[in-house]
């Protein structure tokens, strides 16, 4: 299997060969030995290496800035998983790995929050049913009493609407 990128060629088996625009494979083979691929860049679609001073607009790279300012809820996330031990010690830039990170373990953090108030919520229903069925009461008893409530009500109004 053979993929050509920029001036390299890539061979199936990990390794590449670097050759001249329009040149053959054979040639490229005989003239330069084979180059483990971990050890090269890949290129763009326009051949150019992104760090080349002759970029043109089609090669232009796109830089991510190597600071973010935090705003105040990402100092709070910053502060609640534990980077920094106090609002002061936030330097006012930081870098987007350090608040992608911290975001994430807020995440979980949050989940397994949830995941017990969850569990604690459960105990309280089990528990809350135990009393009611001491007292004998149930869901389909209150429906009922509910029910009848309204017949007699609605009884009333009809009585109150014949007189």
């Amino acid at each position: 299997m053979l993929r050509a990128v920029g001036s390299l060629v890539r061979l199936g088996l990990g390794r590449a060969v670097r050759c001249g625009p329009g040149a053959r494979l054979e040639a490229a083979r005989r003239l330069s030995p084979a180059l483990p691929v971990h050890g090269l860049a890949y290129y763009s679609s326009g051949g150019v290496p992104s760090g080349s001073e002759q970029q043109g607009q089609a090669g232009k790279v796109h830089r991510v800035p190597a600071q973010h300012k935090p705003s105040q809820f990402d100092k709070k996330i910053l502060l609640w998983t534990g980077r920094f031990k106090s609002m002061e010690e936030i330097p006012t830039e930081v870098p987007p790995e350090m608040i992608d990170a911290a975001r994430n373990k807020a995440r979980v953090k949050a989940c397994y929050i949830m995941i017990g108030l969850t569990i604690i919520a459960c105990f309280a229903v089990i528990a809350s049913a135990k009393r009611a069925a001491e007292r004998h009461e149930s869901l389909t008893s209150w429906n009922l009493a509910k029910k009848a409530k309204w017949r007699e009500e609605a009884a009333l109004a009809a009585q109150a609407k014949t007189k």
